[in-house]
């Protein structure tokens, strides 16, 4: 048989990086398991070893292949002072533990940060009590002063302002520390 007769090019040396194509990657992945299945099985029959091999496949489903049996082998490998009767649920037990471990880590990572939240609500709600209680009193000073003035209409004010806005501006002038710059009897018109 001529080598111009074959249908394939045989086996070639690949270069080994990451499979670019999902599909490819998948089916490669697939293949070279299988692959590995044999020669694991080989390698306990020849030399009479128990082996365990885990994979997790590019989809995240785990494989495993274990001679005699994978839980025998993971419950000797974890437990390697006890005797193979005491260490058989040894692997799900393991497996269950580390599962607990990840889900409290993940609770005290989402307690964290619903604590920040729930700081910052707070503060932002003691900042908004502050500036409403300044904002209440700024009114009773306003008030106060306009209640406890008279209402007598001075010449400074012009007659076309309505009663209750010259008292209104008479109250600015009369406290320093809330008066405006532009109403202000030194910076700007005398309401006085």
């Amino acid at each position: 048989m001529a080598s111009s007769d074959k249908k394939t090019k045989g086996k070639k040396k690949i270069e080994i990086k990451i499979i670019e194509n999902a599909d490819d990657r998948l089916i490669a992945f697939s293949k070279r398991r299988t692959g590995i299945y044999k020669k694991i099985s080989e390698l306990s029959t020849l030399c009479g070893g128990e082996i365990l091999f885990i994979i997790f496949s590019p989809a995240g489903k785990p494989y495993s292949f274990g001679h005699p049996s994978v839980e025998s082998v993971a419950k000797r490998f974890s437990n390697a002072s006890q005797h193979l009767e005491e260490t058989i649920d040894a692997p799900i037990e393991t497996y269950r533990k580390e599962i607990i471990n990840l889900l409290v880590q993940h609770f005290n990572d989402v307690q964290e940060q619903l604590d920040l939240n729930l700081r910052e609500l707070y503060e932002q709600d003691e900042r908004f009590a502050e500036f409403n209680n300044f904002i209440s009193i700024t009114r009773d000073k306003k008030i106060a002063a306009i209640s406890s003035m008279e209402a007598p209409m001075d010449e400074d004010v012009p007659s076309s302002f309505p009663l209750d806005m010259a008292l209104i501006c008479n109250s600015f002038a009369t406290m320093d520390e809330d008066v405006p710059s532009a109403l202000h009897p030194k910076y700007g018109p005398n309401l006085q």
